[in-house]
């Protein structure tokens, strides 16, 4: 491995000298950018990207360090920062491309980004029935629930989610399926009578 270090050559400006460093190391950076991002268009965008903020910090880079593995740094975090800004963006879509469907689905959506995992769970169920009778649970045996038998969570897995004992969350377990059996006693839902 070589290290290409940068040394200030006597009355060189800032702008020759990075232009004259950063010329051979071009090919090499628009390859790890192509890595990064997987199209040739971002990869180029991501390259100037990271000569611009590598240029206008050009003056703190420390004479006699690794200029490539700096340049490399500044590439990966700017790569990061714009894959960040992507995923805080919403999605964009001409105005002609939109339908009446798709506003009606996006007004679902909102009106759902605040409701509780819990509650996203009980309305995925297909019968009204079992979502009532969740619903009309206390809230502790309800969440308490919905970790052991929606998400399949052990006893002490769900008490260390809720920052409860683990006999707190058997207890609740054990009185919600109890009160989940009345509720649906008179339901399709309801246990069938075993034969002796």
């Amino acid at each position: 491995m070589t290290v290409t270090s940068v040394t200030r050559a006597s009355g060189e400006d800032a702008a020759t000298r990075f232009a004259r460093d950063a010329e051979p190391l071009l090919d090499a950076l628009l390859r790890r950018a192509r890595g990064l991002t997987r199209t040739s268009a971002d990869a180029e965008d991501l390259l100037q990207d990271t000569l611009l903020h590598a240029f206008i910090g050009f003056h703190t880079f420390q004479d006699g360090t690794d200029f490539r593995a700096w340049l490399y740094r500044i590439l990966h975090n700017r790569w990061v920062s714009a894959y960040r800004s992507k995923q805080r963006r919403p999605v964009e879509v001409l105005v002609d491309d939109v339908t009446g469907a798709d506003l009606a689905g996006g007004v679902a959506r909102l009106s759902g980004a605040a409701r509780s995992a819990e509650t996203e769970a009980l309305n995925g169920w297909p019968d009204h029935d079992i979502r009532s009778a969740m619903a009309t649970l206390p809230e502790g045996f309800r969440t308490a629930l919905f970790y052991t038998e929606v998400q399949g969570l052990t006893f002490t897995e769900t008490a260390a989610i809720l920052n409860v004992p683990r006999g707190t969350v058997m207890s609740r377990v054990s009185r919600g399926r109890q009160r989940l059996r009345a509720a649906l006693a008179d339901t399709v839902h309801a246990p069938i009578a075993q034969i002796a």
